[in-house]
């Protein structure tokens, strides 16, 4: 049961990774926009002392943008791999499920490493995003960074022949 939960759960992320690419794809703009004020820094504290790290050149705000896009791309292509080769994993010894499971670890580090590097520490940190009132994602990528680590440490966890 162990093995189908994994399996789920990867799969599960991997449709969520779709949707948040899809997204991205087909209403560009409105993503976009919050990347933009978050690299302006145009909605912080009046007079903060770190405006000079503030981007407001679009082609760098694009291509920041385009970068994460490229992550999630990246990430969804990674969950959907992994949680197939773990599903058609799934009946074979211990050591061949968690050989199946590198590609799906892959996939969850490089999401969890973008919540945490993009949002949490570049958004949040380097630009400010926790004093916007209104393009403020910390919550948001906290809760995602907190659901792929779950999944990534449940997944990570070495499995076992099972006893009769």
């Amino acid at each position: 049961m162990l093995r189908t939960a994994k399996i789920i759960l990867v799969f599960t992320l991997a449709v969520f990774y779709s949707l948040v690419a899809f997204n991205n794809l087909t209403d560009y703009d409105s993503n976009y926009q919050f990347v933009r004020h978050v690299l302006a820094m145009d909605t912080t504290f009046p007079g903060n002392r770190a405006m000079w790290r503030a981007v407001n050149m679009p082609a760098l705000q694009t291509a920041f943008y385009l970068g994460i896009i490229c992550r999630e791309l990246l990430t969804m292509l990674l969950c959907w791999w992994g949680a197939w080769r773990l599903a058609k994993g799934r009946k074979g010894s211990a050591v061949e499920f968690n050989k199946a499971k590198r590609v799906a670890i892959a996939g969850l580090t490089l999401g969890l490493a973008m919540w945490l590097m993009a949002f949490l520490i570049v958004g949040g940190e380097w630009f400010l995003m926790w004093q916007s009132k209104t393009w403020n994602g910390q919550e948001a990528a906290f809760r995602m960074f907190t659901v792929v680590g779950i999944v990534l440490l449940l997944v990570a966890q070495p499995d076992a022949e099972e006893q009769p």
